[in-house]
Formats: structure tokens, sequence, C-alpha cells
């Protein structure tokens, strides 16, 4: 009868125990997150549509990004993700000028979605896509100076790779293409991200 008992409690362990590690399996990638990201952007103009109308400037201006995020995860199936994500990103210099007209995106506003693949349980392979706004003021050095601040709206692409580093905190790489022209003209982001987030 002990034996029976014993059994009994070794069972009902084992089946805890088996419990537990799907709970710790299913929390990998799924629910929300907030997190900070910085890294490299260059901006590409040629005659972009501005505040001020179409500009006659060509040039591309490099600099680095810092911003902030938060989002949701959801993992369905066994090992595919998909969620969603808003953030603010500020470049910190990234003005481009021809001397006559200058460019100078301020703030971008990004939303999208993501969909992955969790490789080991603790990495993320991802693609990325959604909207994006920047806010760039247009300069105009003429007799009577011109100052306008406005914003751009696009769309964006991209895709990652994100690892979970302690049980609660991902390190992610990330490579974005952001196409922000309006009208005949070009505006376009390149941009390389590093990322920590914590997942709650």
């Amino acid at each position: 009868m002990e034996d029976v008992k014993m059994k009994k409690i070794a069972y009902l362990a084992a089946t805890a125990a088996a419990l537990v590690a799907a709970n710790a399996h299913a929390k990998t990638f799924n629910g929300p997150f907030i997190g900070a990201q910085g890294g490299w952007e260059e901006n590409s103009v040629n005659n972009p549509s501005t505040g001020v109308g179409p500009t006659n400037l060509y040039g591309t201006g490099d600099t680095g990004t810092l911003g902030v995020f938060v989002g949701q995860d959801y993992r369905i199936l066994k090992n595919f993700v998909i969620g969603g994500q808003a953030e603010v990103n500020f470049p910190i210099n990234s003005h481009i000028t021809d001397g006559t007209t200058t460019v100078d995106p301020k703030r971008s506003v990004d939303l999208s979605l993501r969909a992955g693949y969790v490789l080991r349980d603790k990495t993320l392979l991802y693609v990325r896509g959604g909207y994006s706004n920047v806010r760039a003021s247009t300069i105009i050095n003429a007799e009577t100076p011109i100052y306008v601040s406005g914003s751009q709206n696009g769309w964006m692409l991209g895709g990652g790779i994100e690892q979970y580093v302690t049980k609660h905190i991902t390190g992610r790489m990330e490579y974005r293409y952001t196409n922000l022209s309006e009208g005949a003209g070009k505006f376009d982001r390149h941009q390389l991200l590093l990322g920590v987030a914590y997942h709650f």
C-alpha cells in the first residue's frame, strides 16, 4: 500500500513538473514587453516633397538614433509568434543640406506588426512591417529665410533576431527600410538597430 502511495505521489510530482515546464515554455515571446533601442540611421532625399512643397535637394545624412518601444507578442501553435509594437525614435543629428535647402528629421513614430519563428524556445527570427510618421523641419536660406515643420508619412519593412539572455530580458538586432516619399520626390531611411526588452 505504501508503495502505491509513493508511486502516486511521484506521478503527481512528475505531472506538476511537466505542467510547470509547459507553462514556462509558453511564456517565451508571449505577452507584453517594453524596451529601448539605438543604432545607425541613414536618411536619403532626392527632390523630396516637404512642408514647403517640392524642394531641389539631393543628398544623404548618417546619424545615430535612440528610442523606446512597447508591444505585445502572441505565441501561436508551437513555434510561431505574431505581435504588434508602437515606438518613438529620435535621430541625434540627421540634417541633409546643400547649403541652400536643409531637411532635418526630428523624430519618428512607428506602428508595426511582426511575425516570427522560435528556435529552441529562446531565439526568435522575425519580419516586421508597418506605418511610419517622421516629423521633419525644412529650412530654405533665401533673402527671407523660410522655416516649416511638417510630417512625412510612409511604410516600413524589416527583419531581425531576438534572443533571451535572462528569464525576462531579451536582446535584439534589426534592420529596417522606410519609404517616406510623398509626391514625385524621394525620401527614404535605412536603420540598423540594437535593442533590449523586458518581457512581463
